[in-house]
């Protein structure tokens, strides 16, 4: 169990360092005058204040120095600064972080919450009319991109029905913004949608492997009955995928909050990183896209270790 960690964490952290150094290495295409200017925000400054700029940010120096440079100023927290904000960009993280984690996270756990009771029901009721129901639907959930789902549900629901709200809030209460259930209902059915598709129809296909089992027949010529194999043998174990799978989601479910986030005008992570990129405040876009390969990264190593916690074989499934 102990190996099976390190071997996950050593992983975790060779990925970080390889992401971090490809977006270092593409916005320092564009050489050192264009990053001072994107870091000055001054289109007319003089070649003097841009080599002041290249000084200060050791845009002068060698790549691997540069590499460096900046791991030492993100392991202290030190992302540079916004020139668009005109104020340091840990302290617009800080503000819109929490924001996308909660709608994350609240979109995943409606996800699950609706995913799994119907990927059962499917199982139960396969190859009849509800069935096939439920599969187009999901079919069509999950072939729809986020921004159009969104775009759809403002024009139904809140700009035809006025039932729910079209934007969020720009309070900076997170309190407020959890508990606006006209303005959080859109956004996280938006995000969940995907997700609610891709985990019921992977919930379906895993409760029918478990099914199909030795131990599911041992079980029925014990006498055991419909719902107690269904349940007590079959759900248990077809659960277990369901951690890996939620694992290789969370990039797709990080990417869609982009989108949600940008059409409901939702004050988070994805809507920094819109901003920042059509205005080209390269520091908050290199900063937002770490952060978030962190915590993806992180998000999927969680997920690993929980999966080895839960199914005793991964430990001793050799290195």
């Amino acid at each position: 169990m102990i190996g099976f960690i390190i071997r996950r964490v050593f992983q975790s952290i060779f990925v970080i360092l390889f992401v971090l150094f490809i977006v270092f290495y593409l916005f320092h295409l564009e050489g050192p005058e264009a990053l001072a200017r994107s870091i000055d925000a001054t289109p007319r400054a003089s070649q003097s204040q841009l080599n002041a700029v290249i000084r200060i940010y050791g845009f002068n120096k060698p790549i691997w120095t540069q590499m460096w440079i900046l791991l030492d100023q993100y392991c202290h927290l030190n992302f540079g600064r916004s020139a668009a904000a005109n104020q340091q960009a840990s302290t617009l993280i800080a503000t819109d972080l929490p924001r996308s984690l909660l709608l994350i996270g609240m979109s995943t756990m409606f996800a699950l919450i609706v995913a799994i009771p119907l990927g059962v029901y499917q199982v139960v009721r396969r190859n009849r009319p509800d069935d096939y129901v439920a599969t187009g639907f999901a079919f069509v959930l999950y072939a729809a991109p986020d921004y159009l789902i969104g775009v759809l549900l403002v024009l139904v629901f809140a700009e035809h029905w006025h039932i729910f709200a079209p934007t969020i809030s720009q309070s900076e209460s997170i309190w407020r913004i959890a508990t606006s259930w006209k303005q959080m209902t859109l956004p996280i059915f938006t995000l969940a949608s995907t997700t609610v598709a891709a985990f019921s129809r992977y919930m379906r296909s895993s409760m029918m492997d478990s099914l199909a089992e030795d131990y599911i027949r041992t079980a029925r010529a014990k006498g055991a009955g419909r719902l107690r194999v269904l349940f007590r043998h079959a759900f248990r174990n077809a659960l277990l995928p369901m951690i890996t799978l939620f694992g290789l989601t969370l990039p797709a479910i990080a990417g869609g909050a982009v989108l949600t986030e940008t059409v409901f005008n939702y004050p988070g992570m994805g809507l920094l990183v819109y901003t920042s990129a059509n205005n080209n405040d390269v520091q908050v876009v290199v900063a937002t896209t770490v952060i978030a390969t962190v915590l993806t990264v992180v998000g999927s190593l969680l997920a690993d270790i929980l999966y080895a916690v839960v199914d005793p074989r991964i430990r001793y499934r050799p290195a």
